[in-house]
């Protein structure tokens, strides 16, 4: 006789921390749509000043932690363009995310992670890691995270 799920052990579908990620990423959408006129040195600055904003909002070790992402990856790699994507602050080309950083408090999880998107040009051999842990930062992981956006960046 098959095996019966519990009522816990049931798929329930996303999260509520899942569908408000989504629900932020069509209010982007639709802001980011909203944004048709001006020129795009305009739209790009109103998008830093959403992912600054956002950057705010958040507890203070991860903001400490955004803060520094944001400045490694703008100067380190000035032609990714800074947007917010499902709530987070993201760096894209050509409107593609490369790299994101994710809050630890946005799904409750124990840290936060600078994650890269399969337009990062980080391949190397068959498996390679496209995320990575943040708990703080030294200065070796600030050069680790400069090699790594650069290299994503291409």
């Amino acid at each position: 006789m098959p095996s019966r799920k519990s009522p816990a052990e049931k798929y329930e579908g996303f999260t509520a921390d899942e569908r408000a990620a989504m629900k932020e990423h069509a209010q982007e959408q639709k802001k980011a749509a909203a944004r048709s006129g001006g020129s795009k040195a305009q739209k790009e600055a109103a998008a830093e000043q959403d992912v600054l904003a956002k950057i705010a909002e958040m507890p203070e070790a991860d903001r400490t932690l955004a803060e520094r992402i944001h400045e490694i990856v703008r100067a380190t790699a000035p032609g990714l363009a800074p947007k917010l994507w499902y709530g987070m602050p993201a760096y894209a080309r050509d409107g593609k995310v490369v790299c994101h950083f994710q809050s630890a408090e946005k799904f409750k999880t124990r840290y936060a992670t600078l994650g890269f998107s399969d337009q990062a040009a980080l391949d190397d051999g068959a498996v390679w890691p496209t995320a990575y842990a943040l708990k703080n930062l030294t200065a070796a992981d600030e050069e680790l995270i400069i090699a790594l956006v650069k290299r994503a960046a291409g």
